[in-house]
C-alpha cells in the first residue's frame, strides 16, 4: 500500500517509523516532511492546511490511505475531504475534530454527560470575562483559548491582575489569533498529570501506554510553557486502579457522548489527566496523536501500527490484537536557543549521519526530527523543537541515562533541553 502521513514534525517521524514496521506498506510519502523525515519517506512540499491541494496530489499519486496526524487539517475537515475522492484516512472527521478544535465544545460536552473536569466558564466577550474574574476569588486560575493555538493557548494566572492581563493578551490583542474569539476561564486543578493516547473506532476505545510530558522550557519546570521537552512511559501515577476508574468514568464515557452528539469519534483520541485528591480529571482532550508523546508511546507498540490504524477507519478495532511491550521509554528534546519565543533558524547540525547519531552506542536509542531541514547536503535547524533523542530499555533510569550520554553528540549554534526529564517520575517509582 502507498501511505501519506499529513505533517511534518516529531509526531509524524514517530507514526512513519511505526509505519515501516507494517507488513502492508510499500511506499511512504509525507507532506510536507521535514530534512530528517527525509530519510524514511517521500517528502512533498505542501503545507498541512492546504487541504485541497493535499486531497489533489492523494488522488494523482495514487494514496490508498492517509493519516491525517496535525490539528489544523483535521479542524479544517481534511479526513472528509479525503473521504470524498474515495481515500480512506485514520483521524476524526471535522465534526468530531471539535473535541480538541474547540475548547468550548469539549467543556459543554463534559459539562453535559458527566464527565469529570475542572469547574468553568465561557466567554464571548472580553468584557463579561472580566467582570467575571472581578468576582472571582479562588485563585490561581486557568485561562483556556477556545481554538487551536499550536498547543500554547493557555495561562496560569495567580493573582487577579494576570488574569486581567490575561483577557487582554487572549480576546483583545488576539496573540493566539481568532483561537481567542471565545475563552474558557476554569478552575486551578493540582495533582500529577498523565497523558494517555488512545485507539478508537467510534464505539470502541483502546488506551495505550501511559506517559508523562515536561512542559516547561527549563529545568525544575521553570520557563514558558512549550510544545513539550520531554516525556517519558510509562506515567508511574497512573496505577491499574486509575486506569480502571478512568476507564469506567472518562475513556467510555467520552466515546458514547461523541456517539450520541452524531459525531462517533474515529482516530487517536488523547486525554490529558489530572490525578487530583477527588479523582482523575480531563484536562483537555485532543483529536491526535500527542507530540511528543507519541514518539515514546509507539515504540513500545507491539502489533501491526498500519492494521490498527485501517480498523479504527473501518469500525472494527475490536478484531485486531496488539500490546505494549513492559519497558520503559524516554524522549529528550534539543531545542533552539529563545524557544518557545524568538529563535532563529538555519543553525549547521553535526553529530548526525543519515539522520541518526554518528557512531551510536545504543542499538535502543534513535533520533527523531521535528524541525530540521536539508540545506544542500547540510542539515539545519528550521524549528523550535529541533530533534528528540528516545530510548527505550528495561528500567526508566536506563532509558534516560542512554538518552543522554548520546545528545550530547548533536550539536548546534544555541541547542539547549532539559536535564532533569523523568525526574519526577524517578522519585515516584522511588518512593
Amino acid at each position: 500500500m502507498k501511505i501519506l502521513v499529513v505533517g511534518g514534525g516529531g509526531r509524524e517521524h514517530a507514526i512513519i517509523r511505526a509505519l515501516k514496521k507494517s507488513a502492508g506498506v510499500d511506499e511512504i510519502w509525507c507532506a510536507p516532511g521535514n530534512g530528517g523525515i527525509s530519510y524514511d519517506a517521500k517528502i512533498k512540499p505542501i503545507a498541512s492546511t492546504n487541504v485541497e491541494a493535499m486531497v489533489a496530489f492523494a488522488k494523482e499519486e495514487g494514496i490508498d490511505y492517509a493519516i491525517v496526524a496535525q490539528d489544523d487539517p483535521l479542524a479544517l475537515g481534511m479526513v472528509d475531504a479525503m473521504a470524498e475522492v474515495g481515500i480512506p484516512a485514520f483521524g476524526p472527521n471535522k465534526a468530531a475534530a471539535r473535541i480538541e478544535a474547540s475548547k468550548a465544545f469539549s467543556k459543554d460536552l463534559m459539562k453535559k454527560y458527566d464527565i469529570p473536569t475542572a469547574q468553568f466558564e465561557t466567554f464571548s466577550s472580553a468584557d463579561d470575562a472580566t467582570a467575571y474574574i472581578n468576582s472571582y476569588e479562588n485563585f490561581p486560575v486557568v485561562l483556556k483559548a477556545d481554538g487551536l493555538a499550536l498547543g500554547k493557548g493557555v495561562l496560569i494566572c495567580q493573582t487577579k491582575e494576570e488574569a486581567l492581563a490575561g483577557i487582554q493578551e487572549i480576546m483583545v490583542d488576539k496573540h493566539f489569533g481568532d483561537a481567542g474569539n471565545k475563552l474558557v476561564v476554569e478552575e486551578f486543578l493540582t495533582g500529577p498529570e498523565v497523558s494517555v493516547l488512545s485507539f478508537c473506532d467510534g464505539k470502541t476505545c483502546i488506551p495505550m501506554m501511559s506517559s508523562q510530558d515536561h512542559k516547561r522550557a527549563h529545568d525544575n519546570d521553570e520557563g514558558l510553557n512549550t510544545g513539550g521537552m520531554g516525556v517519558v512511559a510509562p506515567n508511574p501515577y497512573y496505577t491499574p486502579e486509575i486506569a480502571a476508574v478512568c476507564e469506567e468514568t472518562i475513556f467510555k464515557p467520552t466515546l458514547k457522548a461523541m456517539q450520541q452528539e452524531g459525531c462517533p469519534f474515529k482516530g487517536c483520541l488523547y486525554f490529558g489527566l489530572m490525578i487530583t485528591e477527588a479523582g482523575p480529571k480531563v484536562i483537555e482532550y485532543n483529536a491526535r496523536f500527542g507530540d511528543p508523546e507519541a514518539q515514546v508511546v509507539l515504540p513500545l507498540l507491539n502489533g501491526d501500527f498500519l492494521e490498527i490504524c485501517q480498523a479504527c477507519t473501518n469500525g472494527k478495532l475490536d478484531e485486531v490484537e496488539f500490546s505494549f511491550d513492559d519497558k520503559a521509554s524516554a524522549i529528550v528534546i534539543l531545542a533552539s536557543g529563545g524557544y518557545p519565543e524568538a529563535y532563529e533558524k538555519g543553525k549547521v547540525i553535526t553529530g548526525l549521519v543519515n539522520g541518526q547519531i554518528d557512531g551510536c552506542k545504543h542499538d535502543n536509542v534513535h533520533v527523531i526530527h521535528a524541525g530540521t531541514k536539508l540545506d544542500g547536503d547540510k542539515l539545519v535547524t528550521n524549528g523550535g523543537r529541533v530533534l528528540g533523542v528516545v530510548s527505550v530499555n528495561d528500567t526508566l533510569q536506563s532509558a534516560l541515562d542512554d538518552a543522554y550520554s548520546e545528545i550530547e553528540n548533536i550539536k548546534f549554534e544555541g541547542a539547549f533541553c532539559r536535564h532533569d526529564i523523568g525526574a519526577k517520575a524517578l522519585a515516584c517509582l522511588n518512593s
